[in-house]
């Protein structure tokens, strides 16, 4: 690959990665905002209606297709430097947020103590069970995806995309519910609706991103003449 393409694949790289940053951060900020998935909002589960979910879960599912792109053009080196970079990206934030929690309001400051804890201040508790959870499940979401995509050779995409991202999904949602049940910041009442509804509109959004998937292949694979299973070194 000559110089200039290699230029463009590392740029293009980067703002994957820090697409991928953004999603996971804000996810963790937005967290405790919930709403009915209309029109399913009157379906329950186990006594807790079965499509309302956190908006922390919609630029979530974004990390996962991002993650697969990377390992498809890239290669698994490269997912797994940026799931590490989302994690210090995460656990700077933490701090940040920590330290302005801590910091007392002025008179005739916007937003007072009160308001800012009750927004942010789970945000670290929240932090702590999502990193969890997300490291576990995004380093088997690469590692099913690479074991997939050896065993076919790399083709058969949608395979690999759907096997690692339902997996990987699954045990993400049902993680992250665990711990933020066991830190009470959910009841535990509400765990087995929570698991259904986030594993079910994690599973179709995985369904809706395949199409974008082999799109972006396609793209990075005609603008940088790759073959089937070639992935680009920027090193």
């Amino acid at each position: 690959m000559k110089e200039k393409e290699k230029k463009l694949a590392f740029q293009i790289y980067l703002y994957l990665g820090a697409m991928f940053i953004t999603s996971l951060v804000v996810s963790n900020l937005i967290f405790q905002k919930f709403f009915y998935w209309y029109p399913f909002g009157d379906v329950t589960v186990f006594g807790t209606p079965l499509f309302v979910i956190s908006v922390g879960l919609l630029p979530y599912p974004i990390t996962f297709l991002i993650t697969d792109l990377i390992s498809e053009i890239y290669g698994k080196k490269k997912a797994n430097q940026v799931v590490a970079t989302g994690i210090l990206a995460s656990l700077f934030s933490m701090g940040i947020i920590l330290i302005a929690d801590l910091v007392p309001a002025t008179s005739y400051s916007g937003i007072d103590d009160a308001t800012f804890t009750a927004v942010f201040g789970l945000s670290p508790i929240a932090l702590l069970a999502s990193m969890s959870a997300y490291l576990i499940a995004q380093f088997i979401d690469i590692r099913i995806y690479h074991f997939w995509k050896k065993q076919t050779s790399g083709k058969h995409l949608w395979l690999r995309n759907n096997f690692s991202t339902i997996a990987s999904q699954f045990i993400d949602t049902v993680t992250v519910i665990l711990l933020l049940c066991v830190f009470k910041v959910f009841p535990w009442s509400m765990f087995k609706g929570l698991v259904i509804s986030g594993f079910i509109f994690k599973l179709l959004i995985a369904l809706i991103d395949t199409p974008f998937l082999y799109l972006f292949t396609y793209l990075f694979k005609v603008r940088f003449k790759l073959k089937t299973g070639e992935e680009i070194n920027i090193d």
